[in-house]
């Protein structure tokens, strides 16, 4: 049975990403974009040139159709992650920034509350501490281990009285850890919210909001199925909806406004954050997406990228003492995303040059910090005196590298996904053994 699926998975690639052979080209970044099935452009073309779709905030032939293509992204949504919809409602968004931003514009901290978050997070997560602070709430780091693991956070969610939120990664964007979800449980009985950023983790991994009741959930589409972009979505508790504070109310967010009496009511549930119309042509796609995974199948994929990412890690430590591997050797509670970086004659290659490299080769990965300054900070054992007087003193990536005595800065990056193959690693493997001999 694994092997007929993991089989199927294989043909995927032939049948669904033939640009990728056809083209020489070997795509390791997924946790940027996953790459989309050509069925799923193919079926969108055709639906977009044989039929009219309006603006759903009207009630023609072609605005319901447009709003029923909508409810049903958001049924297969909360489908996709085994969560209630009795419990959850899905808020429609550019990405899973923006569905972080809902949370910072209208989580009602106040003096007492908290906001713990982990070193590890994406700068969409790290930016809720500007108006986590500017409301006079606490903020709290939780550090990261050699493996970059997040320490036991309860040390840190104390309790509160006051509206207090935590937020983590189940996977790291940076080194592909994958943080303990019973994390959720453990910051709501200690009274917080939870925000759980799941861009990164389910592209190849199974949710369950029945099992992991987290309060809000971040995600973008393009991460899980390539196609479309500029679409994501914040999955929310229906009781922690309410608790937020909008200061902003926009076309489609309201069920009344008047200027006359300076009033406005606020739509019930997550329509009330989907601010101006939304990306309506994209929403048939996002279903065709979402059924498209499901066929495939959420196991197959965990065990498609399980074993690719071992074999990934095979190869780099391989190269001996000439790659150093950030977080996680093994292949245990981590996904499908490594970040290293490269050593030769004893001396770490800037990863801009080995980026490069890998560009005039084909190769597409990914370098720098990833949006991950926490990651990156513990992974290259920066000093916070140094990161103070650095940041500040330098205006490019290469005079921030000089300010800090040309230690690294930033890091390779290569992420699996349902196209990649065996072939496809050892073309990099191939690529790092070169430069580093």
């Amino acid at each position: 049975m694994l092997m007929r699926a993991r089989d199927r998975i294989g043909t995927l690639r032939e049948r669904e990403f033939s640009r990728l052979d056809a083209t020489r080209s070997v795509y390791l970044d997924y946790t940027g974009a996953a790459l989309y099935p050509e069925s799923l452009v193919r079926r969108d073309a055709r639906r977009l040139t044989c039929r009219v779709l309006g603006n759903p905030h009207a009630a023609s032939g072609p605005s319901m159709v447009s709003t029923d293509a909508m409810e049903e992204a958001r049924r297969l949504t909360l489908a996709f992650v085994d969560a209630d919809p009795a419990s959850y409602d899905v808020v429609f968004c550019a990405n899973a920034s923006g569905a972080v931003r809902i949370l910072a514009e209208a989580f009602p901290f106040r003096a007492g509350s908290r906001l713990v978050l982990t070193a590890d997070n994406h700068n969409s997560v790290n930016g809720l501490r500007v108006p986590a602070r500017h409301r006079r709430a606490d903020v709290a780091y939780v550090p990261l281990d050699d493996e970059l693991r997040v320490a036991d956070p309860r040390r840190w969610l104390s309790a509160t009285s006051a509206p207090s939120l935590f937020a983590f990664p189940a996977q790291s964007n940076f080194s592909g850890v994958r943080h303990p979800l019973a994390w959720v449980g453990e910051a709501q009985r200690r009274g917080y919210r939870v925000l759980l950023d799941a861009a990164a983790f389910l592209p190849t991994a199974r949710l369950s909001l029945a099992e992991v009741p987290a309060d809000f959930v971040a995600l973008s589409y393009y991460k899980l199925f390539g196609y479309p972009t500029g679409v994501g979505a914040l999955i929310a508790r229906r009781d922690a909806l309410t608790m937020l504070q909008r200061r902003y109310f926009a076309g489609g967010t309201v069920e009344f406004a008047s200027v006359q009496r300076l009033t406005a009511v606020a739509k019930a549930g997550g329509a009330a954050f989907e601010d101006g119309t939304p990306s309506f042509l994209a929403m048939p796609a996002v279903v065709d997406g979402l059924r498209w995974l499901t066929r495939i199948g959420l196991s197959d994929i965990e065990h498609h990228a399980a074993d690719t990412t071992e074999a990934l890690l095979d190869r780099l430590e391989s190269l001996g003492d000439r790659v150093i591997v950030h977080g996680p050797r093994g292949i245990g509670s981590r996904g499908g995303t490594v970040a290293f970086n490269v050593r030769r004659a004893g001396q770490v290659v800037p990863y801009d040059v080995v980026e490069d490299a890998a560009r005039q080769h084909g190769i597409a990965i990914r370098g720098g910090c990833f949006c991950n300054p926490g990651a990156a900070e513990r992974a290259f054992r920066i000093p916070a005196a140094s990161v103070r007087r650095c940041v500040r003193a330098a205006r490019t990536t290469d005079a921030y590298r000089r300010c800090l005595g040309n230690s690294p800065v930033g890091a390779l990056r290569a992420s699996i996904g349902i196209p990649t193959s065996l072939a496809d690693l050892d073309a990099l493997h191939d690529l790092l053994s070169r430069l580093t001999a």
